[in-house]
Order: C-alpha cells, then sequence, then structure tokens
C-alpha cells in the first residue's frame, strides 16, 4: 500500500511536501479598509478541555498595526435539537466555554452579537470525532542540523480522513550565571527565589494539515509536524511537544487549505489577510458582508513527547564583574551598593567582596520564560 501524506502549512514548509500536495494559490487582494470580523476556535465536544473562541478584526494587507481585538461580544453555542452554551469573555477578545457533556450525534453553530449591534450566525455542523494518536516520534536531521517531530496516527473506520493539529512547546533552559545574593531593604541577604532556571513556551502558529481522502487506508505515517534548529538552544536541556490533533469535515479542511495558503506571507489568521478566504459565519442581516473564520465541532485528542537530546550550546554572556562589600561582609548587615547588576556570589577571602552579572546574563525570567516549574515537567 503506497502512503502519502499532504502538509499544509503557514510559516515553515517542508519543500517536497509542498510541491507535491499543494498547489500555487494567488487570492484576490483584500485592497480596502473594512474591518471585518475574523472568528478563530471551535467548539470542543470532548468534555475535556474548554472551549476557545478569539475574536479580532481584519486589516489591510499594506497595514502594520497589531490586530484589532473584538471585545464586549456575546457568543453561543446553539444544538440543532437543542441547547444554548454561552461563551464568557475570560480576556480582551478571547471568549471560554467550560467542558461538559455533549451530544457527540447533534448538529451545531454558534451565534455571535458584536458591540456594533451587528449579529453572525454559522451553518450548522457535525461533529468530527478525532482518532488518537498512535505516537509523536522525533529524528534528527544533519542537513538542517534540526530536530524534525512527527506524528503518526489512524482510523480504522476510513472516516475521518481530513485532519488538523496544534502544537505547544515547552523547553528549560538556564541563565549563563546563578544569582544566590539579593539585596533587600538594604541589607545582603540569600536569594530563596531561583532565577537560573526557567521554562519557556511557543503555540504552533501555522496551519497544518493532512488527508489521506486518497489513500487505500485512512493512515497518517510519519508527518512532520516540527522542525526545532539545534541553534535555538531549545534542545539543550529538556525539551517538551505537546500536540493536539482534530478531525476536520471536507468543507472545514477546504477552508483551512485555502487560509493556509493565502497567510504562507503573513503568518496566521490574524495577520493582514491578501484574500478573501471566508467560511461558514454570515452576517444575518447582511449576507454579502464577508466574515472570516471557520465554526466546526470536534472532539480533540492530545499527546506529549518529552526528550532531553542535549543539543546545543551553552549560552555565554559577558564577563562577570566584582564590587566590594561596603559592610561587615555578613548576612543581614546593612551594606551600600551601588550596581543595578544582580549579585552572585561572595569572593575573596574574607568575602569583601560580590561577583556581579547583568540581569540579561542571569536572571533567566528575562528571555521571556517564568521560572516556576510546569506542572507535568
Amino acid at each position: 500500500m503506497k502512503r502519502l501524506t499532504c502538509l499544509a502549512v503557514g510559516l515553515f514548509a517542508l519543500p517536497v511536501m509542498l510541491e507535491s500536495c499543494i498547489q500555487q494559490f494567488t487570492p484576490p487582494e483584500v485592497g480596502y479598509n473594512d474591518q471585518y470580523l475574523v472568528v478563530d476556535g471551535f467548539f470542543n465536544v470532548s468534555g475535556t478541555d474548554t472551549s476557545r473562541i478569539e475574536l479580532r478584526r481584519t486589516q489591510n494587507v499594506n497595514q502594520q498595526d497589531k490586530p484589532i481585538i473584538e471585545t464586549g461580544a456575546s457568543i453561543a453555542v446553539e444544538g440543532e435539537s437543542g441547547g444554548t452554551f454561552p461563551f464568557t469573555e475570560s480576556s480582551d477578545g478571547l471568549y471560554v466555554l467550560a467542558p461538559a457533556s455533549y451530544d457527540l450525534g447533534g448538529k451545531y453553530r454558534i451565534r455571535i452579537h458584536t458591540n456594533n449591534g451587528k449579529e453572525y450566525l454559522s451553518d450548522y455542523v457535525e461533529v468530527s470525532r478525532t482518532p488518537a494518536i498512535d505516537s509523536l516520534t522525533n529524528k534528527f536531521d544533519a542537513n538542517r542540523n534540526s530536530m524534525v517531530f512527527y506524528v503518526n496516527t489512524h482510523d480504522e473506520a476510513n472516516k475521518t480522513q481530513f485532519y488538523r493539529w496544534k502544537f505547544e512547546e515547552t523547553w528549560e533552559y538556564e541563565a549563563t550565571y546563578y544569582s544566590a545574593l539579593v539585596i533587600e531593604n538594604d541589607t545582603l541577604k540569600i536569594r530563596n527565589e531561583n532565577i537560573n532556571k526557567c521554562w519557556a513556551n511557543k503555540k504552533s502558529g501555522s496551519i497544518l494539515l493532512g488527508s489521506t481522502v486518497k489513500l487505500s487506508a485512512d493512515v497518517i505515517k510519519d508527518l512532520p509536524l516540527n522542525v526545532v534548529p539545534i541553534q535555538t538552544n531549545k534542545l539543550f536541556i529538556r525539551y517538551s511537544l505537546l500536540v493536539k490533533q482534530y478531525g476536520l469535515s471536507r468543507p472545514a479542511f477546504e477552508y483551512w487549505t485555502d487560509l493556509s495558503k493565502s497567510t504562507q506571507l503573513t503568518g496566521s489568521l490574524f495577520d493582514p489577510q491578501p484574500g478573501k478566504v471566508t467560511g461558514n459565519i454570515h452576517n444575518t442581516s447582511d449576507p454579502k458582508e464577508l466574515v472570516f473564520g471557520y465554526f466546526s465541532a470536534s472532539t480533540e485528542v492530545t499527546k506529549r513527547l518529552t526528550i532531553a537530546p542535549k543539543l546545543g550550546t551553552f549560552p555565554r554572556c559577558t564577563e562577570t564583574d566584582t564590587i566590594p562589600v561596603q559592610c561587615n561582609g555578613k548576612p543581614d548587615d546593612p551594606c551600600a551598593f551601588n550596581t543595578q547588576q544582580l549579585l552572585l556570589t561572595y569572593f575573596g577571602p574574607r568575602s569583601e567582596f560580590v561577583v556581579t552579572g547583568t540581569p540579561e546574563c542571569t536572571d533567566c525570567r528575562l528571555a521571556g520564560g517564568t521560572n516556576k516549574r510546569p506542572s507535568f515537567w
């Protein structure tokens, strides 16, 4: 049996797969300044995780401003056979619905009321049931000097055929220098908080799709999802990849495929869009108004892979410095320090100096991460 998988991606692209699976697409330009509604998210009927919907407004492709957040909207999912499930706005433009038990055999639609008095309604959609992820694997690619991560899945009933993935990266890293001392109220003390070890997190921004519709079996084999270059140093200590998998309907797959082609030069759904790629959501009073986004209902399956490949280099930084301790050199004694640097440790036979380092070299939180260990670590 010949196995072929197609991957539609946004920012990073595997050239062989793009050449064999993706046709060139040149969308018509959105050349006017209307701020159309953008709806991103889906109805998670798994009962295990929160449903999230983000609302934004479009921009002209030539604009460089940040996306316009749509706040104060009212969002609810409605079942065709009854039942309304309202979302709440947890932060600006992000609307959430707590997990619950839903009818997997039902049909659902989304209704949105915006602050400007407009109402938007999607078509009813069936629930797409997602098969389990069989495995996540990784392999070092010497030509790219990168680690490549792959997903494997299948549906014995041959009913899924269309897939979408998202992922979250988490990696552990350390600052170059360890700060063991801190000044509190002009007093030199032992630092209780470890600001040397941190964890960073990043979500996928590309549109990741796969289809088995032209195959004899519904099998995704070794489909590359993420490429991590060694020079990023994400793999130096420990790295974890959480993959989320969704089954799609054919219309949803076609929408995301067109959108992935449209966003290859922009990056994501919320960036300025060069093309009119609209979905199944409509303005109830003006069907001709453009609305970007596709409402779908799906179960979600997840799988995590954690590795410790020890690839990369220890971070280098500026040289440390020393300053005199202008006190008795003992913890809890009043001291006078005139420095913006962080204190590393004592120096000298009688601890008459303190070694210092710049905050960027010493406080790992300044690199965008947190020193709070993730619960799954």
